[in-house]
């Protein structure tokens, strides 16, 4: 048997950047010890839905936790309180908590994207698969989670599911190419139920701020999925279900501009005051100069813009109905910080920007019956927003 190629200095640096980078998340999202403002709650918004869409009840939710994460950063995010959870804002706007379900997942748990060190030769040739041993684990467990949310909605609604940062392309993983078969079978398998698809199970994938590509270019060798993204992008590519009546929308922020510069120069999208000066008294210069780090290493280009940590071209994906949120953050903290934010994708103020358009594309209309008329909750949120500008 042919023995495989010895790891050479650049697969090292690369072991190296997976552990800190593991080591990073794991810490940066894992702080509890604060003291914090009720949350903003769009009580018109929240409760137009609740009161008029008992269909929503009956939808199951899955949410697919990003890279680094656990459950409790959905459900009650840096022990603020449940209050400020992205479910919570989701059941105060008319789903039923029972029916959504974050998949099960410890922050530790991604110590176990570790594994992919053991694929040999694909970790060192940049060739893993997204089912092998780095990810493997998640993408099985969702499918099953899927699953177990379907069955337990009575099988009368298909799932929605709501990937965040890498829960996103994860969850393209999951579907794979259609086949379906939530237990012991992989994306892609011969043996996958033929009568079941993923299809009959998953009605919408919803990401927010994920990532849908490799790095271009040269900078492709860095990926640090060691080619599980790139098979990805390349073999179930863009929207690749949305012919089996799965809707694909990807959200994307537009808050910080990456640039080399270290010092804040007074312009739009640079960060706020707080967060600069935690970043100039760590040497570590702006968010603007974070996010340059961050989007460098996700496209291999610095200089573009997003939400702090994925550049938002790379988080629309090809094929799906697109939105763009102006000033929305990456995740529940600052990039790299321990410092919260409402202004991630799931925060209270910011779930009525993508939600109800999300919605219609996944064909579920909301309307309003108030004094005997019925028009589309989107025309409502236009209003409410206009009346606070």
């Amino acid at each position: 048997m042919a023995m495989a190629s010895r790891p050479d200095r650049n697969d090292f640096q690369t072991i190296a950047m997976l552990h800190l980078i593991v080591a990073l998340f794991c810490f940066v999202q894992s702080s509890s010890a604060f003291g914090f403002p009720a949350p903003f709650v769009n009580t018109k918004a929240a409760n137009g839905i609740n009161n008029n869409s008992d269909r929503l009840s009956k939808i199951p939710i899955v949410i697919c936790p990003g890279f680094g994460n656990d459950q409790i950063d959905y459900l009650n995010p840096l022990d603020q309180g449940d209050e400020f959870g992205f479910v919570s804002a989701l059941s105060r706007r008319g789903f039923n908590p029972d029916l959504i379900q974050v998949l099960p997942l410890d922050r530790i748990e991604w110590f176990r994207v570790a594994g992919g060190l053991f694929d040999i030769p694909n970790f060192y040739t940049g060739n893993c698969r997204p089912e092998g041993l780095g990810y493997g684990w998640y993408v099985k467990r969702l499918r099953k989670t899927i699953e177990e949310a379907y069955v337990k909605a009575g099988g009368e609604e298909r799932v929605i599911l709501v990937g965040h940062s890498a829960g996103g392309w994860l969850a393209r993983a999951a579907l794979g190419d259609g086949s379906w078969d939530a237990e012991d079978g992989e994306p892609g398998d011969n043996d996958s139920n033929s009568e079941v698809r993923a299809s009959d199970r998953v009605r919408a994938l919803i990401t927010i701020g994920a990532i849908h590509k490799p790095p271009a270019g040269n900078a492709a060798s860095t990926c640090v999925t060691r080619g599980a993204l790139s098979y990805l992008d390349q073999t179930y590519p863009g929207a690749y279900l949305s012919k089996e009546g799965v809707a694909y929308v990807s959200v994307g922020g537009d808050a910080v501009l990456g640039r080399r510069q270290v010092e804040v120069d007074g312009k739009a999208k640079t960060g706020s005051e707080e967060v600069n000066n935690v970043y100039k008294v760590r040497g570590e210069g702006s968010a603007s100069s974070v996010a340059y780090t961050s989007y460098g290493a996700v496209s291999g280009n610095g200089e573009m813009t997003g939400d702090g940590v994925v550049p938002l071209e790379w988080s629309l994906l090809e094929g799906s109905s697109t939105i763009v949120l102006d000033g929305v953050l990456h995740s529940i903290n600052e990039a790299g910080t321990t410092m919260p934010t409402d202004r991630w994708y799931g925060a209270d103020k910011v779930v009525d920007r993508w939600l109800v358009e999300a919605l219609e594309e996944a064909g579920i209309s909301v309307y309003s019956s108030k004094s005997g008329n019925e028009f589309p909750l989107k025309n409502m949120f236009d209003s409410i927003f206009a009346g606070q500008k």
